[in-house]
C-alpha cells in the first residue's frame, strides 16, 4: 500500500509557485468573500491565508453579516473584478439558506474565477473546451495522482458524490482521460455492487466512513475526498484503517486531498496573475 501524500506534493507545487513570482512588486492577489461565521469555513480560509503568505501573495477577506443583503455582496465582487490588483475572486461555500449561491458565482468574472465554478468555464470543462479553470478539489486530485503515475485510461472508476463543486467536474476529467466513470449517489441502491467492481474510487460524499473492507476489492486505488469531523477528529469517506491493506494506494485523510485543492486554488491564481500581465 502505498500512500498519496498530498501534503508533501502541495508543498512541491507551492515551492514552484514561489519561484514563478518571486521578485516581481507586482504580486497576485486573492480575494475572499465569506457570508456567517460557520466554524468550518474561517478554518479553510485561513489555511488559505497561510499559504499566500508563505507565497508573499496579498490576500484579502470580505467577511458579511449572515443576514446581509445579497445585492451587498454582488457590489463587493463587481468591485473586485475592476480592481487591477486581485486577480482571483473565491466565495467560501456553502453559502447560509436564502442566498442564491449560483447568482452570486456568476457573478464573478470567469478570468478571475480560479474556484472554476462560474457556468462559462464550467461549460467549457463539460464541452471539453479548456477552461480557464477548474475547480481545484477534483484539480487537485487529478494533480495528485499524476505525481504518483497512476494512470485511468481503461480503469473502471467510481465516483461517490455528484456535487456541482467535486463529483460531477471530477468525472468529467476522468471521462477526458479514456477512464470508464461510474456515478453513485444517495439515489443509488446498492453502492457495494459498484464499489466492488471498480478499481478506482474516489469517495466525495461527505458520509463518514461510508466505505468498509467488504465494499472494496484487493489493489483498489482510493482517492478519499471526504471531511467529516468524529469526536472532534476529522476522517474520511472511507474506513481507512480497515481498508488501506485491501489497496494498492490511498490517500490519508487529513493529509491527501485538502492541502491539494489549496494548492490548485494558489496555481490558479498565480495563472490568471501571469494572463493579465500577458496583456
Amino acid at each position: 500500500m502505498i500512500l498519496l501524500d498530498g501534503k508533501k506534493i502541495s508543498d512541491e507545487i507551492t515551492e514552484r509557485l514561489k519561484d514563478e513570482i518571486q521578485g516581481d512588486i507586482d504580486t497576485p492577489g486573492l480575494a475572499v468573500i465569506l457570508i456567517g461565521s460557520r466554524r468550518d469555513s474561517i478554518k479553510y480560509i485561513e489555511a488559505k491565508r497561510k499559504v499566500c503568505r508563505e507565497l508573499g501573495m496579498r490576500f484579502r477577506l470580505f467577511h458579511l453579516l449572515e443576514n446581509c443583503e445579497q445585492n451587498m455582496i454582488i457590489r463587493n465582487i463587481k468591485e473586485l473584478n475592476n480592481n487591477p490588483t486581485i486577480n482571483g475572486i473565491i466565495v467560501q461555500l456553502p453559502l447560509p439558506d436564502g442566498f442564491k449561491t449560483k447568482k452570486i458565482l456568476d457573478t464573478i468574472h470567469p478570468s478571475k474565477d480560479v474556484d472554476g465554478f462560474h457556468m462559462i468555464n464550467g461549460g467549457n470543462l463539460f464541452l471539453n473546451r479548456n477552461p480557464d479553470f477548474i475547480p481545484c478539489t477534483p484539480l487537485g486530485c487529478m494533480e495528485l495522482i499524476d505525481h504518483y503515475g497512476i494512470d485511468v485510461e481503461g480503469l473502471n472508476v467510481c465516483v461517490i458524490g455528484c456535487s456541482n463543486v467535486v463529483g460531477l467536474p471530477l468525472s468529467m476529467l476522468l471521462q477526458q482521460r479514456n477512464a470508464t466513470v461510474t456515478m453513485c449517489h444517495i439515489y443509488t441502491r446498492d453502492l457495494k455492487e459498484h464499489t466492488l467492481r471498480t478499481d478506482m474510487i474516489f469517495s466525495c460524499c461527505g458520509v463518514a466512513k461510508i466505505v468498509k473492507e467488504d465494499m472494496v476489492k484487493e489493489g483498489v486505488i482510493i482517492v478519499d475526498v471526504g471531511i467529516n469531523f468524529i469526536d472532534g477528529r476529522i476522517v474520511g469517506d472511507v474506513d481507512f484503517e480497515n481498508v488501506k491493506d485491501k489497496c494498492s494506494y490511498i490517500t490519508p485523510v487529513p493529509g491527501g486531498v485538502g492541502p491539494m485543492t489549496i494548492a490548485m486554488l494558489m496555481k490558479q491564481t498565480i495563472q490568471s496573475w501571469k494572463k493579465k500581465k500577458e496583456l
